[in-house]
């Protein structure tokens, strides 16, 4: 393979391998896939090619990861499993970035200078690529001299779920309960759920506020040992969080010593340069924990995600997991970001998915707007409306199914079910002519006596 397809991320094209290997293989038995060693060298790409792929391929519920086995085709797996699986793939997880050929041609510059400097990453300096990321990282959260981190600070993994299971691990969440706010992301929950921890639910208005009366109450109440908190954009709301909201929350917390943890995976997908004071300004340092990802502003060729945190027995628990990431990889990351590559593809995205979103709702009220309800979001490329009732959401999620608008019951980002009348709703391709397509096909389904 070698290189990527033009226009194409190499990732996706070992995607489409995996995609295709997976359709042929019999539905009968357990298949077990190529380990990350064996794809990397035989179709010639990194080890992060690989596990990007790969990610997807888990994220949409069609392989599953056994750990210290490897990767094996889900059992049961079927057209109509794979549909309902894969439909959050593209929201809520950091890492909606569209294809960007100069950003893809950048890190494989970087990558190809650096392999020929090969002698740094012999013996004991195969460890200077994730020092420079993590330094780099480190230097990106610093906003004053109040507010320092160290490279030390940064806990690298090769994806979310990876890193936050650790992380949840280490502060001993599992069996405990925290509160996150709700609608809350979807792959933030899945985690929850599978490290056994008890979620309880802090209400958002539709706008996206949260209900402080009811996370005080909450909190006083309840044995809350962790809280999962937007940085500062709100997903699938899209709603930019104000300061004096943050100010607010801080406030609430600092009366109550329960580990913080901001959710950061999203805050570059703000439309405007996002805002400088963030929850983690505001909050204890002593129990405060940032999420992020580089996904989100790199995109899918940089998988790696990370947690920021100051405590020792994080630090601990990062260093038995021992996670193989490609040092070249990660130099070549801190090489994108350090010399602002990075950020100016952020800067055009947001341009670009500003107005692409903008037309999206002038055209969800052109057609449907007597049948709906929804704020303009201010970041993240989703739309979250209000429909009728559950029925119509249901209606509407099959009305859009294969068309260019991505349909996700809001009762997905609930891990009690709630939001069962709403429905994020995001624009796949940005070609206008299969948008009036989809919508004209959404409206005739949300009609009085419409199609079904």
């Amino acid at each position: 393979m070698g290189r990527s397809t033009p226009g194409k991320f190499a990732y996706q094209v070992v995607y489409r391998y995996l995609h295709d290997l997976i359709e042929g293989a019999p539905r009968s038995g357990q298949l077990r896939l190529p380990s990350l060693r064996v794809l990397a060298r035989s179709l010639r790409v990194s080890l992060a090619t690989v596990q990007s792929a790969y990610g997807l391929l888990e994220h949409e519920g069609r392989v599953v990861s056994v750990p210290k086995r490897g990767y094996f085709v889900r059992a049961g797996d079927d057209a109509e499993g794979r549909r309902g699986a894969a439909l959050p793939v593209l929201l809520g997880q950091g890492a909606s970035m569209p294809e960007d050929s100069c950003l893809e041609h950048a890190l494989h510059r970087h990558e190809r200078r650096l392999t020929r400097l090969s002698a740094q990453y012999s013996g004991s300096a195969a460890n200077v690529g994730a020092e420079r990321l993590r330094a780099v990282v480190a230097k990106r959260y610093i906003r004053s001299s109040r507010h320092t981190w160290r490279a030390e600070d940064v806990h690298l993994g090769p994806d979310v779920q990876a890193v936050l299971a650790t992380l949840l691990a280490a502060i001993g969440l599992t069996g405990r309960t925290a509160l996150v706010t709700s609608p809350c992301c979807w792959r933030l929950l899945t985690v929850l759920h599978d490290m056994g921890v008890r979620v309880l639910e802090v209400p958002c208005a539709a706008s996206g506020q949260v209900d402080l009366a009811a996370m005080a109450r909450l909190l006083l109440s309840e044995p809350v040992h962790a809280v999962v908190l937007p940085s500062c954009l709100g997903m699938p709301q899209g709603r930019v969080l104000a300061e004096d909201e943050q100010r607010a929350i801080a406030g609430l917390l600092a009366e109550h010593p329960v580990w913080v943890l901001e959710n950061d995976l999203d805050s570059e997908r703000c439309f405007n340069t996002p805002p400088m004071v963030r929850l983690r300004d505001l909050v204890n340092p002593s129990w405060l924990l940032v999420l992020g990802s580089l996904a989100a502003t790199v995109g899918a060729e940089a998988p790696y995600a990370y947690v920021l945190s100051r405590h020792a027995e994080v630090a601990r628990a990062f260093d038995r997991r021992c996670f193989e990431l490609a040092p070249v990889r990660q130099h070549a990351l801190a090489c994108l970001l350090a010399k602002g590559e990075a950020d100016a593809h952020l800067r055009r995205w947001r341009g670009e998915m500003q107005g692409a979103t903008g037309l999206l709702c002038q055209q969800l009220r052109a057609h449907c707007g007597q049948h709906m309800a929804f704020v303009e979001p201010e970041g993240g490329g989703a739309v979250w409306i209000r429909l009728a009732d559950a029925t119509a959401v249901r209606q509407a999620v099959a009305a859009l199914v294969g068309s260019t608008l991505q349909a996700i019951p809001g009762a997905r980002f609930s891990a009690q079910g709630h939001h069962a009348q709403w429905l994020a709703v995001v624009w796949l391709d940005r070609q206008p002519a299969s948008l009036q397509a989809a919508l004209q096909r959404l409206a005739s389904v949300l009609e009085p006596g419409g199609e079904r």
